[in-house]
């Protein structure tokens, strides 16, 4: 593994500049407004501004120079809400102007007039967050601009999301050479020890032992032996919530081999473990008044002498036999045998993220999570928050007639659906290890920027963690821990 934590995230948001710095203004400017607003300021300023044909375009920048040529003021446009990422364009604006030696020496403080503490918060998380670089392997790395935040930003908030969201796109970004299942366990067990939850680990042949068939069947193909880490943080007394993070270091397809191109972002395959863990950072640090269990599968779908095969039947936790229809749809066994055991305690709320299909990229592409529930009213309501949140999920239906397309006549089920709806008949296959009783969402999303975007760079990003915690703060009415 190379010289790189997971851990790291980009520190370029100061409280106070410096005496020896005079920052330079960021201005956010409404769109709606701009016409009248434009009209108060100087001839000198409009001048610029029609020079350069900025009329406060959402998230449209403005560079305005002195005299001498010299940045001394930066100018935003905005929608009637300043978004989580309205001042990436910002950074990047920054970043193709202003040589890079030079924007070093720059500090920038944005100017609240006009603007909410939501949107103050939300919006230097996203500069923060434009400023990401995965920089595990690469000698240079571009400048990123420092930013004064004002005094009403929830700080101890952005700190834990900028950590959360990097130590998500961290995991992701690392090839499978670096993070495999040993290595994304200790991640886990590390974070669960900088926040003092407790942290238990099965390894290898102790996954039989201790009743865990399915995921010692996917993970025996490889040399990287499997894996399961099993999290608790706070206190036992307070409402259970337990989130499953599908962690599928890599996924070749085992037998049923994947084309070569579609192998290509495999090492995204532990989205779902990554995004457990970045709730996990987000819920201990605003201290939320849950008991949180985190489940995290981690192993490698590999090819070799002991790797699965199709046709294969094996047992699960919860005593189903599973015929293997595909090798490739792995990722809902190793989720089947955690989601049974989450259901032996009777958690309140049972999540689970998982890179688990592609014909949930089909049917929402990749910024939209595909999502289920057993329970409707819950999954409207995860819906509308994941839209205020800018982080949108999109209920599928669980569509029963469709079951008896994962029936097999040898065994219980079979783990591949002779269906084009794949995304839902992967969802029945995983309502099959879920007690009816049990409030249940399950997330099938994709993990990755395909194109890149302003804070979004091409690669591992977070989908649906913001939205589970906009959640769980309504639900169990959180208060921020107090810093």
């Amino acid at each position: 593994m190379p010289a790189f934590s997971p851990f790291s995230f980009p520190d370029i948001l100061k409280s106070s500049a410096s005496a020896k710095e005079k920052p330079i203004p960021v201005y956010v400017v409404r769109a709606e407004d701009f016409k009248s607003w434009n009209k108060k300021q100087s001839a000198a300023l409009r001048t610029l501004f029609s020079a350069q044909g900025w009329e406060a375009s959402q998230s449209s920048v403005a560079l305005i120079n002195d005299s001498h040529g010299t940045l001394n003021a930066v100018y935003v446009g905005a929608g009637k809400n300043l978004s989580l990422y309205g001042l990436a364009t910002t950074v990047e604006a920054l970043q193709k102007s202003v040589p890079s030696a030079t924007l070093k020496k720059l500090v920038f403080a944005l100017d609240s007039t006009g603007l909410s503490d939501e949107e103050i918060t939300r919006a230097c998380t996203g500069w923060a967050m434009a400023c990401y670089q995965f920089e595990a392997y690469k000698e240079n790395r571009k400048a990123s601009p420092e930013l004064v935040i004002p005094k009403t930003a929830d700080k101890a908030r952005i700190k834990a999301l900028v950590q959360s969201i990097s130590l998500i796109r961290n995991l992701i970004n690392l090839p499978a050479n670096a993070l495999g299942p040993v290595e994304l366990a200790d991640a886990a067990i590390k974070l669960a020890g900088t926040k003092k939850a407790t942290a238990k680990l099965t390894e290898d042949k102790k996954l039989l032992t201790y009743n865990f068939p399915l995921i010692y069947g996917v993970g025996d193909g490889s040399e990287k032996r499997p894996r399961l880490v099993d999290i608790s943080w706070g206190n036992p007394k307070h409402p259970k919530v337990t989130i499953v993070g599908k962690g599928v270091c890599f996924d070749t397809g085992g037998y049923d081999l994947k084309p070569s191109s579609a192998m290509l972002t495999m090492k995204k395959d532990m989205g779902g473990a990554a995004m457990a863990l970045g709730l996990l950072n987000m819920v201990a640090d605003l201290n939320l008044p849950i008991r949180l269990r985190v489940l995290i599968p981690a192993v490698e779908n590999s090819v070799s002498g002991n790797a699965y095969r199709p046709s294969d039947i094996l047992k699960s936790r919860k005593g189903l036999s599973v015929e293997i229809g595909n090798t490739d749809a792995e990722g809902r066994l190793v989720m089947a045998d955690c989601l049974t055991l989450a259901c032996e305690e009777k958690p309140d709320l049972l999540i689970d993220f998982s890179t688990l299909t592609g014909a949930a990229r089909a049917a929402t592409g990749f910024e939209i999570a595909a999502m289920f529930s057993n329970n409707d009213a819950l999954a409207r309501e995860l819906q509308d928050i994941s839209l205020r949140e800018e982080d949108p999920v999109w209920q599928l239906p669980l569509w029963a007639p469709y079951r008896s397309d994962i029936m097999s006549p040898n065994a219980d089920l079979n783990n591949s659906g002779n269906n084009a709806a794949g995304a839902i008949t992967a969802a029945l296959f995983l309502e099959s290890f879920v007690e009816a009783s049990t409030d249940w969402i399950h997330l099938d999303l994709s993990a990755w920027e395909l194109s890149g975007k302003p804070g979004r760079t091409r690669g591992g990003t977070d989908m649906g963690m913001r939205a589970v915690l906009a959640l769980l703060e309504k639900r169990y009415a959180a208060k921020p821990k107090k810093k």
